[in-house]
């Protein structure tokens, strides 16, 4: 271990300087129905204009958790691990059973 590092910064994936853990106040997910309703960002330039996007998730789309993005860092990877997934499931209520002749 280096100098100057304690054990709890080795197993801390965040910097201390960021762990918001501490601050009083602080509220996990605060801002996430809202940011999942969209969100406009500004981007003032060096020649005086102003750039504003407005960004909003698609329907369907999901946001995964740091530790679960490790497994499935793209769409293809989390759609298949998903189908192989819905075997297992019961069947949707109210589903008709397709009748094979």
């Amino acid at each position: 271990m280096k100098k100057g590092i304690s054990k709890q910064a080795d197993n801390d994936d965040i910097r201390s300087e960021y762990d918001f853990k501490s601050m009083t106040g602080g509220v996990r997910g605060k801002y996430y129905k809202a940011y999942r309703a969209g969100h406009t960002v500004k981007i003032h330039k060096a020649d005086g204009t102003t750039l504003v996007q407005h960004f909003k998730l698609e329907d369907g789309a999901v946001m995964l958790e740091p530790d679960i993005r490790e497994y499935f860092p793209d769409s293809e990877a989390v759609n298949k691990a998903l189908r192989c997934l819905i075997p297992l499931l019961p069947k949707k209520p109210g589903a008709k059973e397709k009748h094979h002749v």
